[in-house]
């Protein structure tokens, strides 16, 4: 089972490049049971975006993120 490091570090070498089966599977189930690897998950997503638009030149804005509770819960 990943630790919050390594699980972050996955999701960081995911941005470049495709991940190893059992890599991608071991991350998927970390971030199922983490709130915290999930939220850093979806924020790097978000920078993505955000940066992939200023870059693109885009006129329209990223849409914010669904709001969640304190849980994690959408």
């Amino acid at each position: 089972m990943l630790n919050c490091r390594e699980a972050t570090r996955l999701m960081s070498e995911a941005q470049e490049h495709p991940l190893k089966l059992g890599d991608k599977l071991s991350l998927k189930m970390h971030v199922m049971m983490c709130s915290g690897c999930r939220n850093f998950g979806e924020q790097m997503h978000t920078l993505r975006q955000i940066t992939r638009a200023y870059t693109e030149g885009a006129d329209e804005s990223v849409p914010p993120p669904p709001h969640r509770d304190d849980k994690g819960a959408p």
